[in-house]
């Protein structure tokens, strides 16, 4: 049962009495109507009201007199129904009470359940945000770089664009004595291919993206860019994009970060001009070191 139950119930009960309140006063109205009656029948008779008409009289009297017992009856036996329905009136406005507080503690109950599971969630994307967090710094600490790096530059690009403009590439590179970290030449058969690469990342001093079409579409080219991107956190500068077959838009799409940044591009420059850029960059930045 609930509380809507018990109010249902007292509304009904309420009715009722209501309904037995107006019958009983009918019947009252009916006991004095006939009441008043007798008392004018009983005035009709007199000293010269004749013994025939004295008798008919009386009888109406005690016809009227029976009409009131009924009527004082019925009125009886409706005040013991209206009495009966207040005494189930009174028990069901105590049970309402009764069922009232106790939908309002299971009410509170229930909020407090929900306030405790919105603080777990709460909790548990803390939680959840803290261990991001975490690991960030520990990617961070993975690509900490120092000035003893082993390779100059860090070839990441997607593997269908190998022949020809990449392979060019790093010849070009190579030819200028270059440090280069390429898959090709730097991974050997068996090796983890994730060690491997970040160990790539975490001994170059730059890293040259090739983004093309094929490079927005890879997932490993996706994890070299984000361990790049965690090498300048700590030690600035690193990411030379060269776009190649890629429009801008479509560079804007992938990362508006690297969309931003000033980039070489293969449809402009050739392989070895690339190169020569590489080198006077190295130049520059090895200087800027030494002066400072």
């Amino acid at each position: 049962m609930n509380s809507s139950y018990y109010q249902n119930k007292i509304n009904q009960l309420e009715k009722e009495i209501a309904e037995l309140e107006k019958k009983i006063a009918a019947e009252s109205k009916t006991e004095a109507d006939k009441s008043s009656r007798i008392i004018t029948i009983q005035r009709s008779i007199t000293k010269y009201t004749s013994a025939s008409t004295a008798s008919m009289r009386m009888r109406q009297i005690e016809t009227l007199n029976k009409d009131i017992v009924k009527a004082q009856q019925k009125r009886a036996d409706l005040q013991k129904k209206q009495a009966d329905k207040r005494t189930q009136r009174a028990k069901y406005a105590i049970d309402l009470q009764r069922e009232i507080e106790r939908e309002n503690k299971k009410s509170v109950l229930e909020q407090k359940r929900i306030q405790d599971l919105y603080e777990q969630k709460v909790e548990a994307l803390t939680k959840s945000l803290n261990d991001a967090l975490m690991a960030k710094q520990s990617s961070v600490n993975l690509y900490n770089q120092t000035d003893d790096s082993e390779y100059d530059v860090f070839i990441s690009h997607a593997s269908e664009d190998k022949t020809p403009f990449v392979e060019e590439l790093v010849k070009a590179l190579q030819d200028k004595d270059v440090k280069v970290w390429y898959d090709s030449l730097s991974i050997a058969w068996g090796d983890s291919l994730r060690k491997q690469i970040d160990d790539g990342l975490k001994k170059s001093r730059f890293g040259i993206v090739v983004l093309s079409e094929n490079y927005i579409k890879k997932g490993w080219t996706q994890y070299e860019l984000d361990g790049l991107f965690d090498i300048e956190m700590t030690k600035g500068k690193t990411i030379l994009p060269i776009w190649h077959n890629i429009t801008k838009q479509q560079v804007m799409d992938f990362s508006p970060t690297l969309a931003g940044r000033k980039a070489l591009t293969s449809a402009t420059m050739t392989a070895e001009e690339i190169a020569d850029t590489f080198v006077e960059l190295i130049k520059s930045y090895d200087n800027d070191k030494t002066n400072h």
